[in-house]
């Protein structure tokens, strides 16, 4: 048997094409590895790491679980193409052996082979199954087709914009399977044999259309198949379809602990070229929604990357929420991938202006515990003034770091991309830490917390958010809370969430004190106030928006105040409503906004003027009123029952 027809040469070019290109990027990428990482990657080869890693390339690759997570008909729709086909490839493998045994058979022979088989006796069980898996992968490219053409049937509102390599490829790789379908049961009808799908095609073609006829329309439909196929593999390495080989080896990469810096790195190809373009990390964008602004998602800012068109605007229009990162299927570390970008468009190694904080000590206090207020904690007095009123009511000696001012912790330079500036803070207050001998490392803002945590270096320090902290001396029994009836709703600060993993600790302490009402979108979903320092770009009327359309969330609860844990969220929620209603001249919602230490030190019955409450944009007071006459009422029938007791007894 000869396994070469005419037809079988655009496949055979496209495939080599494919192969030698694939083969030169992967292997410039690893050469291009520092050393480190090859180091990496050698002893992390004989471990259970690369069993874990053919896993989750089994789980993700194929199957696409977390896609199927976030929109159920996405995930089948993409694990159908790529599970079915791979099914096709394996089944279609095995269909040879059973045919021919174990002889030597050209990638083509296997490709083509219903074509080269006609004068074997046919195997039922592979007809049937081969035409069951063809089924399965066309209903993918049915779901492909309707994606396009209404995304929001897909429960999507925005598909992404394609550049020309992407339509080339996606155009090829939408009639690939129909075309299969065509030749192969056009070879049925002519010759026999098929399953359920090309058997009975075919015998309806062979009813309705002359043998000549039906000779030319197999040819032509074998070289349209092989055509479809050779376009395919040539624009794959060059379009968004690079993914299906480029995924594979990053999820073994990334089981070897290599990641993405703050400068960019060979590894960071096998990251940009992962990216499917499926356009989830479109509709969570704030920035899409609420905004409007469409073209500086994630999506666009890797195809940008990958084909060296990125532009600032691009880079910098993000708020680095992570909300995006979240529902990435391919778990792209995209927020690492912009600040690299944004250091090597930004960064000045000769940067001299932040040479004053050299030798800089306004610290004061002294204590094992630490505590770092941070820029805009400082921007905030009240939060600092009622952290202090917590800290001796809890009877904590505390070394302050900036009470009287101080350094940045070096995180907002490094999302604007001056990471050398950056690392010269981040060394001078490491420095300054250890200086002072503190054991415990407490922040309120969690921007300062996710920096600290991840860049600094401080072995034998423990590093706590303040809510962490708070709900620590609550459990000891240091502070003694009163529980009301206020209803409270949470918003979740990115930093502090999505960033740093922390969701329990602040709703423990509001469970203690109140009811908390969570809102539509909390937790790894919630919703970014606006107020981002990683966003250069966004106007301050772009931040009212966004805070306005939080803020009705947050009110659609029910809730009597908003509680939140970072001071950036806090200042734009609460600075936020009154500019918001005057701009869209829509109504005021009037939902005070309560930092969480206001929120504590309010509930263990500090003095308003040590909380500062009189400093916020919305107006506290009525709200302290109504507590003031619950918790009169409360002591009241507390009383009243103690008296009926007495009179019982």
């Amino acid at each position: 048997m000869t396994f070469f027809a005419p037809f079988c040469i655009p496949f055979m070019i496209g495939a080599a094409v494919m192969f030698i290109v694939l083969l030169w990027k992967w292997g410039l990428w690893l050469y291009r590895l520092p050393l480190a990482d090859k180091k990496r990657i050698l002893f992390g080869l004989p471990t259970r790491r690369t069993f874990s890693a053919i896993g989750e390339v089994v789980g993700e690759s194929l199957l696409h679980r977390r896609i199927f997570r976030v929109n159920p008909l996405l995930g089948y729709m993409h694990m159908s193409l790529a599970f079915g086909w791979f099914l096709l490839i394996a089944v279609g493998w095995a269909e040879t052996i059973a045919y021919l045994g174990f002889r030597y058979v050209p990638l083509q022979g296997h490709v083509f082979f219903k074509y080269f088989a006609t004068g074997l006796e046919h195997k039922p069980f592979f007809d049937f199954t081969m035409d069951l898996l063809l089924l399965f992968v066309l209903s993918g490219v049915a779901l492909a087709w309707g994606k396009r053409l209404y995304s929001r049937a897909m429960g999507m509102r925005r598909t992404t914009k394609h550049v020309p390599g992407d339509r080339v490829a996606l155009s090829a790789l939408w009639f690939v399977f129909p075309a299969r379908l065509v030749a192969e049961s056009a070879t049925c009808a002519l010759y026999g044999g098929g399953g359920f799908l090309t058997g009975s095609l075919g015998e309806w073609m062979s009813g309705h259309i002359g043998v000549m006829p039906l000779m030319n329309l197999e040819t032509a439909a074998w070289w349209f198949y092989s055509s479809c196929l050779g376009v395919f593999f040539v624009a794959l390495p060059f379009s968004r379809y690079m993914h299906i080989f480029t995924e594979i080896p990053l999820i073994f990469l990334r089981r070897y602990n290599l990641r993405s810096g703050e400068k960019e790195s060979s590894y960071d190809n096998f990251q940009v070229e992962a990216c499917s373009r499926c356009g989830i990390c479109i509709d969570p964008c704030q920035l899409q929604s609420v905004l409007g602004v469409d073209d500086v998602q994630s999506v666009y800012f890797l195809r940008d990357r990958r084909y060296n068109m990125l532009r600032l605007q691009t880079a910098d229009n993000c708020l680095m929420c992570g909300r995006c990162a979240e529902k990435c299927p391919v778990g792209i570390d995209l927020n690492t991938l912009r600040v690299n970008s944004r250091d090597k468009m930004h960064n000045v190694p000769d940067e001299r202006r932040y040479g004053y904080f050299k030798g800089l000590d306004r610290s004061e206090g002294a204590g094992k515990v630490g505590y770092f207020a941070g820029c805009m904690t400082l921007l905030t007095p009240r939060t600092m003034s009622a952290m202090s009123a917590i800290f001796e009511a809890a009877g904590e000696e505390v070394w302050w770091a900036d009470r009287e001012g101080g350094v940045c912790c070096g995180r907002p330079l490094k999302l604007a991309g001056e990471t050398d500036s950056a690392r010269k803070m981040m060394k001078y207050n490491a420095d300054l830490f250890r200086k002072h001998g503190i054991t415990t490392l407490v922040t309120s803002c969690p921007i300062c917390l996710k920096v600290f945590r991840e860049d600094y270096d401080l072995p034998g320090i423990e590093i706590l958010h303040h809510s962490e902290y708070i709900l620590r001396l609550i459990r000891a029994g240091r502070l003694s809370l009163e529980h009301g009836v206020t209803r409270f709703t949470y918003h979740d600060p990115c930093e502090l969430g999505r960033g740093s993993g922390i969701y329990d600790e602040p709703r423990a302490v509001i469970e203690a004190v109140g009811e908390l009402l969570e809102p539509a979108s909390t937790r790894e979903n919630a919703l970014c106030c606006g107020s981002s320092v990683a966003n250069t770009a966004i106007s301050d009327g772009q931040q009212v928006q966004i805070a306005r359309s939080v803020a009705a969330q947050l009110d659609a609860t029910g809730a009597e105040v908003i509680v939140t844990a970072c001071p950036l969220c806090h200042m734009n929620l609460d600075l936020r409503q009154r500019q918001a209603a005057r701009i869209s001249g829509k109504p005021f919602f009037g939902l005070p906004v309560f930092y969480y230490t206001q929120m504590i030190a309010l509930a263990f019955g500090l003095p308003k003027d040590a909380m500062r409450l009189d400093k916020l944009a919305v107006n506290p007071y009525p709200l302290l009123v109504k507590i003031a006459e619950r918790r009169k009422a409360r002591v009241s029938a507390e009383l009243d029952a103690m008296k009926a007791a007495g009179a019982a007894s």
